[in-house]
């Protein structure tokens, strides 16, 4: 007993105590800080690059850099709060500030604050996802980042949840299932795309095997940018939606 207390005295606390107002490395690409200018938008992978106005679409970015290092007039900060309910905010131009943007991109909703605010049980769907966005939300549950603490937890079965996390852009193979798993959760229900491949398909978009109609058919409530989705980004979109 005393040699677990020593452990434990040693160790310290490993999670971080604040989550909402926690630091992240310099080094970390997030939220896109845009002056006026010109930038070549073929450079951009994915098409997140446009011109006239300049913009960047996070739902399709993967924050890979290139437009930062080509553009003078574009920086990728670390500001790691990019969730918003809203498809259209994720876009970005030289008028958008991170302050103002993480303020007013989720959209709270009473109904969902009081059904959801104190335990949010999720399924996770990986719709042909390279397993990137998969590995950081198993990590959202590990002792350093703890979900778990604010009553948020994935679960193994879709009768059990009360919402699913999409990943992956959505391949023709993983249609039936994902439908599946969706009508097994039960109503009231919420759906999050996390990650730049459920958004928008984003590398994968022009590919012949997506199969992306369900987006069509079910209203999405919360879109969580990044490739992949940094844990903290993921915990904080969530909580800013639930709480």
């Amino acid at each position: 007993m005393l040699d677990t207390l020593k452990s434990r005295i040693f160790q310290g606390k490993q999670y971080i105590k604040d989550i909402r107002n926690a630091s992240i490395k310099e080094e970390f690409r997030g939220f896109p800080v845009i002056k006026e200018g010109e930038c070549d938008s073929s450079i951009c992978p994915t098409g997140a690059l446009k011109t006239n106005p300049l913009s960047i679409d996070m739902g399709k970015c993967t924050f890979c850099g290139v437009c930062e290092r080509a553009c003078e007039n574009i920086k990728l900060s670390n500001g790691f709060k990019l969730s918003s309910t809203d498809r259209n905010k994720l876009i970005i131009t030289s008028e958008s500030d991170y302050e103002t943007y993480t303020k007013s991109a989720i959209e709270i909703k009473e109904s969902i604050v009081k059904t959801f605010g104190h335990s949010l049980k999720l399924r996770q769907v990986s719709a042909a996802g390279c397993n990137g966005c998969e590995m950081e939300l198993n990590a959202c549950s590990n002792v350093n980042f703890d979900m778990g603490r604010f009553g948020i937890d994935f679960v193994a079965s879709p009768r059990h949840a009360d919402g699913i996390v999409i990943t992956g852009p959505l391949s023709e193979n993983m249609t039936f299932a994902l439908e599946n798993c969706y009508n097994a959760v039960p109503n009231p229900k919420i759906v999050i795309l996390c990650g730049a491949c459920a958004i928008s398909g984003g590398i994968f978009q022009n590919s012949e095997t997506l199969n992306r109609e369900f987006l069509e058919k079910y209203p999405v409530d919360l879109y969580i940018p990044g490739c992949p989705v940094h844990p903290l980004t993921f915990i904080n979109g969530i909580l800013s939606y639930i709480h």
